[in-house]
């Protein structure tokens, strides 16, 4: 492909990308898709993950963002969806930026809502999946560390000596 064919910005499925990178590691930076995602995304389409997303023809970007829009349709298992049995619709899907954004937030205050067990673990800014909290996740200054001392005192003459 010659120069002129090459775009250095490439809109994909609503974001910007530069076209210089190579086609799998621009569609993982999309919020949704991730590298073995998009990978298999584009060994299903036919689309050498090697190339450099600039030089991808108009066709392919629509094929990529028709891929994405509707995974299933081409040969995608469920379990590889990061929507499965959607709460409301049922249905398998998967989601991509805002979209995404908005669906954990709110399946958050559903959960809130419900007064779940993860529902107040959220609502209190604790840890949700049943990771540990007695030395982790903790909020504010360190526990059992006090400033001051001989360190603190030298530390502060040494300051003092280089403002002479």
């Amino acid at each position: 492909m010659s120069a002129q064919e090459f775009r250095h910005i490439v809109r994909v499925a609503g974001k910007d990308v530069d076209g210089r990178k190579k086609i799998v590691a621009a569609l993982a930076e999309l919020k949704g898709v991730g590298y073995n995602f998009a990978y298999s995304l584009l060994t299903a389409l036919g689309i050498d993950p090697n190339m450099r997303i600039g030089f991808a023809s108009d066709s392919h970007i629509t094929a990529i963002e028709n891929g994405l829009k509707d995974p299933i349709s081409i040969g995608f298992p469920t379990w590889y969806l990061n929507r499965q049995k959607d709460m409301d619709t049922g249905k398998d899907m998967h989601l991509l930026s805002s979209d995404l954004e908005f669906i954990v937030k709110s399946d958050i205050e559903r959960e809130k809502g419900v007064m779940s067990w993860r529902g107040y673990r959220h609502m209190y800014g604790l840890k949700v999946r049943g990771q540990r909290t007695r030395t982790t996740g903790r909020k504010g200054g360190t526990v059992g560390v006090r400033k001051g001392g001989k360190a603190a005192a030298a530390a502060q003459q040494q300051q003092q000596q280089q403002q002479k």
